[in-house]
């Protein structure tokens, strides 16, 4: 017994002078065995190097893995559209198990799943955490939208991933400047962004996940929607009298759910709609929903991307 526990006194020694010997990379530096010390909005977790039974909880988290090469064994969904992300296509989404939705995940059936590690959002299931990690090692992120690069690449690290998930961000970037570059005077156009939920309409602002992409290529935004002065720059609300509030150079319009896209059809029917400069000259078009406001990752961002490439560029 005394010679077993030298050699693991003896091996422990050797672990942690190899790890002070490491590169300066956080994640190799907080590597030990095959697990990995991140620090997330709640706390600091140790994950498997490589997870491989994944349950993800945001709708930013499916594109965020599969973007990756993970397929999640788990995925909650989001609430009235009551899917999955369908523009990540259904054989990339074939095989992940429905765990309840992003508000309520179903606690039963991601144990159930028996994951290594779960991926969730402290903004929407902070207080379902304990239980979580009680299950497995569980990461979130603080915030949703207006910190999608970071939780991308927050997750991506939780995901083994991270060197991949910058490459995939840089590059979409360097994308977005390129088509603004290429539009010309990119500022001069007035990109509206419109959201019809059940009972409210929205105007998005620049601090949306959408509203970052389209800053990105450095189009402009109709000054209704910089929302200045506003605490909260992500949206708006504007009711369906004063929809003349959603006018811009083009305007790119998404339905949540069923219900609010019969909103939006009763809305847009109206003399209201109709009158609108950009609607009078055909530059109103209606856009998905899980693109534009829910996909919250670099797959969804690029495919923002081919929509104002296909709307701007015709």
């Amino acid at each position: 017994m005394r010679r077993l526990a030298a050699a693991l006194t003896a091996a422990l020694a050797l672990g942690v002078g190899l790890t002070a010997c490491g590169e300066s990379d956080p994640v190799a530096d907080n590597a030990t065995g095959d697990t990995r010390e991140i620090t997330h909005a709640m706390g600091t977790t140790r994950v498997p190097a490589d997870p491989k039974r994944v349950v993800v909880l945001d709708t930013d988290k499916i594109d965020t893995a599969l973007s990756l090469g993970v397929t999640p064994v788990g995925a909650a969904t989001a609430g009235e559209a009551r899917s999955w992300p369908t523009y990540l296509g259904e054989e990339r989404l074939a095989g992940i198990k429905e765990v309840g939705v992003l508000t309520e995940p179903d606690l039963e059936a991601i144990n159930a799943l028996k994951p290594d590690l779960i991926l969730g959002s402290k903004f929407r299931q902070e207080k379902f955490y304990d239980e979580l990690a009680a299950i497995a090692p569980t990461v979130f992120t603080e915030k949703v939208g207006v910190t999608w690069k970071e939780n991308f690449l927050l997750d991506g690290q939780a995901l083994g991933r991270q060197q991949q998930a910058r490459d995939l961000l840089t590059a979409y970037e360097q994308r977005a400047k390129e088509f603004g570059a290429g539009l010309g005077d990119a500022a001069a156009r007035k990109i509206s962004i419109v959201r019809f939920i059940p009972g409210n309409i929205r105007v998005y602002g620049p601090e949306s996940f959408s509203g970052i992409v389209v800053g990105d290529t450095g189009l402009g935004r109709p000054q209704r929607q910089l929302l200045d002065g506003k605490e909260d720059r992500r949206f708006d609300l504007v009711s369906p009298e004063r929809i003349n509030e959603v006018d811009g150079d083009v305007i790119f319009v998404t339905a949540y759910g069923e219900k609010a896209a019969g909103e939006q059809a009763k809305v847009t029917a109206g003399s209201l709609w109709r009158r609108l400069p950009a609607v009078r000259a055909g530059n109103a078009h209606v856009v998905s929903d899980e693109v534009w406001m829910t996909g919250i990752g670099v797959g969804a961002a690029n495919k923002i991307l081919d929509d104002l490439a296909k709307h701007l560029t015709a």
